[in-house]
């Protein structure tokens, strides 16, 4: 008797390819998903790191042009104000 089996997937491949699918779905359309053929989990895995980064770029960005916005709406609203207590003099 032959302690030799056949190589079958294991319960966490089959985890880890699943959890690759639905990485693959969430992303942006890309060369990856324009393919017909499967795409290998280490390319998957690098589109998703660079997609997390530029979505941190982004927030931060639109962090920092959120915090200007409102810096220039508190000096518009003291303009305002003082502009309004010169009027009613």
């Amino acid at each position: 008797m032959s302690s030799r089996r056949t190589r079958t997937p294991k319960n966490g491949e089959y985890e880890i390819d699943n959890l690759v699918s639905k990485l693959q779905a969430l992303l942006p359309a890309s060369s990856s998903r324009c393919s017909k053929t499967r795409v290998p989990a280490p390319k998957i895995l690098e589109e998703t790191c660079n997609y997390i980064k530029s979505l941190r770029t982004k927030g931060d960005n639109l962090g920092e042009r959120l915090s200007q916005l409102l810096d220039s709406m508190e000096h518009n609203a003291v303009d305002v104000n003082i502009i309004r207590d010169l009027l009613q003099q």
